[in-house]
């Protein structure tokens, strides 16, 4: 926000600060207009609020170049955290889940929160316990980056889940190898042992 400096100050009178901080009192304001000039300076108001208002002496130039510096540096700093979304299915394929479980990962790793999503189609919808197994079987998927910030819940035809990224993540992302989505084997069925062979008397 641009400061109102110089003769745009129409105020009769201002309670002046100098540039090193030093209090030098209420005075008019063409008196502090004369001061500023001859230190080569601006008057500055910074509390317009104020009875009278408080103005400044400062290289004014100077401040907004150095207010724009700060702002950059805060902005550059700042992590938007995006909210992706990856879409499953009550039945999905291994296959599909897997590619939709390392896409998840690089959202994580980048920073960003994921909404996984399951959408019931038709009779689907009287399933739900369906869906939560999927979900619970992708949170494995993920679980070494990744932490439930909001557990699976139906809304409407939806299950939804949140998924945010672990602060381990961060590690990652400065070198650290990164984390590939694990596929979760199923148990193999056991072959049933045959009964002994009984010898029949000769």
């Amino acid at each position: 926000m641009d400061l109102m400096i110089n003769e745009d100050i129409r105020d009769r009178e201002v309670r002046v600060i100098g540039q090193d901080g030093a209090q030098l009192g209420v005075m008019l304001t063409a008196r502090a207009l004369e001061m500023a000039e001859q230190a080569q300076l601006d008057l500055v108001k910074i509390v317009p609020n104020a009875q009278p208002p408080v103005c400044k002496l400062m290289d004014y130039d100077k401040y907004r170049f150095e207010q724009a510096k700060k702002e950059r540096e805060i902005r550059k700093n700042q992590k938007v955290v995006i909210l992706k979304e990856v879409q499953l299915s009550a039945t999905i394929e291994e296959n599909d889940v897997l590619t939709k479980a390392k896409k998840a990962v690089r959202f994580l790793q980048e920073g960003d929160k994921v909404k996984v999503s399951i959408r019931f189609r038709g009779r689907q919808i009287t399933h739900t316990e369906v869906g939560l197994r999927v979900m619970q079987d992708f949170i494995k998927r993920v679980e070494d980056i990744a932490v439930v910030e909001r557990r699976p819940l139906v809304e409407g035809r939806h299950m939804i889940m949140i998924l945010a990224p672990k602060d381990a993540s961060k590690e990652a992302k400065k070198g650290a190898p990164p984390v590939a989505a694990r596929p979760v084997s199923k148990p193999t069925p056991q072959p049933e042992k045959s009964a002994p062979a009984i010898k029949a008397d000769a």
